[in-house]
């Protein structure tokens, strides 16, 4: 079953986080993200937040379950989502302790682009 936009609609409504808390849909399931980084997966209707100490510090006690088959453990939220503030500050603070997510590298296409808007030609190897 995937999940429903409806779904994360709300988990980004109850957070109070509005536009900061953004999703994309991957394979019938949504990414959540916090300050360009992914904090949570929702899964089957279910929230699934990235598992960091800070997180658990936040959340007190934690239930774990995969987010979907073969995939490491989160912490699932459950009654924690009825709790405006704790859901916002689990969010927030999973954020925190996440590492900023690397810098693609450039495409061709970039390159290119970036070349003919500078008037730089290429040269020869």
């Amino acid at each position: 079953m995937s999940t429903e936009q409806a779904f994360v609609e709300y988990v980004q409504s109850q957070s109070g986080l509005g536009h900061h808390l953004t999703f994309k849909k991957m394979f019938g399931e949504y990414a959540l993200y916090l300050h360009g980084r992914v904090v949570a997966f929702a899964c089957d209707n279910q929230l699934y937040l990235k598992p960091t100490e800070e997180g658990r510090s936040v959340l007190g006690h934690v239930s774990e379950h995969p987010p979907y088959p073969g995939a490491k453990l989160y912490f699932r939220i459950d009654e924690q989502m009825e709790d405006r503030e704790r859901l916002r500050s689990a969010l927030e603070t999973t954020a925190r302790a996440l590492p900023l997510p690397k810098p693609k590298p450039a495409t061709r296409a970039a390159k290119s682009a970036s070349f003919k808007a500078t008037g730089k030609t290429k040269r020869a190897p």
